[in-house]
């Protein structure tokens, strides 16, 4: 019973300090395709994220974002040519930074890094 009740506290104590992403972040970054201009706006609420992402080639909702601590997911279908694509991105926030991992469908996966908009 304690081993239970010490889990729940640190899992409490973990979801009450997840790292601050509400805002808005930039990033510039190469791909297949060229070079990707994104802004993100991200809305947290819990352990849950919303918002959207806008670049070049349109605008888009974010789906299934969460966040816990340091790290932060989402998913973006973004329309490309006619085709909707699920990017899923996987990142760790420090300070004004998020360090994405963004995985394009089943052909591309890029590093990146967005930074908050002051």
């Amino acid at each position: 019973m304690k081993f239970k009740a010490a889990a729940l506290f640190a899992l409490l104590v973990a979801s009450a300090f997840a790292a601050d992403a509400t805002g808005k972040w930039t990033s510039s970054f190469e791909t297949q395709i060229g070079t990707q201009n994104y802004t993100y706006d991200l809305k947290v609420d819990g352990e849950k994220v919303t918002g959207k992402a806008t670049s070049q080639n349109g605008e888009s909702e974010l789906l299934e974002g969460k966040i816990s601590g340091d790290t932060i997911t989402f998913v973006e279908n973004l329309v490309f040519q006619g085709m909707t694509l699920r990017i899923e991105y996987t990142g760790k926030i420090a300070g004004d930074e998020i360090k994405f991992t963004r995985k394009v469908a089943d052909f591309a996966t890029e590093e990146l890094t967005a930074k908050r908009s002051k």
